[in-house]
């Protein structure tokens, strides 16, 4: 948790004076701002989305079948109830299913700051949809 201010302002979002972050992923969030950082370590909860698959074909390649699936997203877990003063971090999965909710936002991946190696190391702030 990270007890500080928290300023997000959009065209469609505004939300002022929040001081209570909690990640509800299972990764530290470290978000970079010029040459300063600030990790925001897993709050131990994880919000998810529920998920079955249902095969609807196969491609067959060299002799070998695989088959193909369709995803249905179903409910979302582990996302309390709003807070005031209160952000949820949660996956960019678990945000396209609670659209709407303006306490909730995801880390911006889009723009993520890799190292040489293309890993990610950072996220220059947040998504919301």
């Amino acid at each position: 948790m990270v007890e500080d201010s928290l300023r997000i302002v959009g065209s469609k979002r505004s939300v002022l004076a929040m001081n209570r972050i909690v990640n509800l992923t299972p990764h530290t969030v470290t978000l970079v701002c010029g040459e300063r950082t600030v990790e925001v370590a897993p709050s131990g909860m994880i919000a998810r989305v529920s998920a079955t698959s249902q095969q609807v074909g196969s491609i067959e390649i060299d002799g070998f079948s695989f088959p193909v699936v369709k995803t249905v997203f179903g409910d979302v877990q582990g996302l309390p109830e709003p807070a005031e003063n209160t952000i949820y971090i949660v996956s960019t999965l678990v945000l396209s299913a609670v659209q709407g909710r303006k306490d909730v936002v995801a880390p911006n991946t889009g723009a993520a700051i890799r190292d040489s190696e293309g890993r990610v190391v950072g996220v220059p702030g947040f998504q919301v949809l």
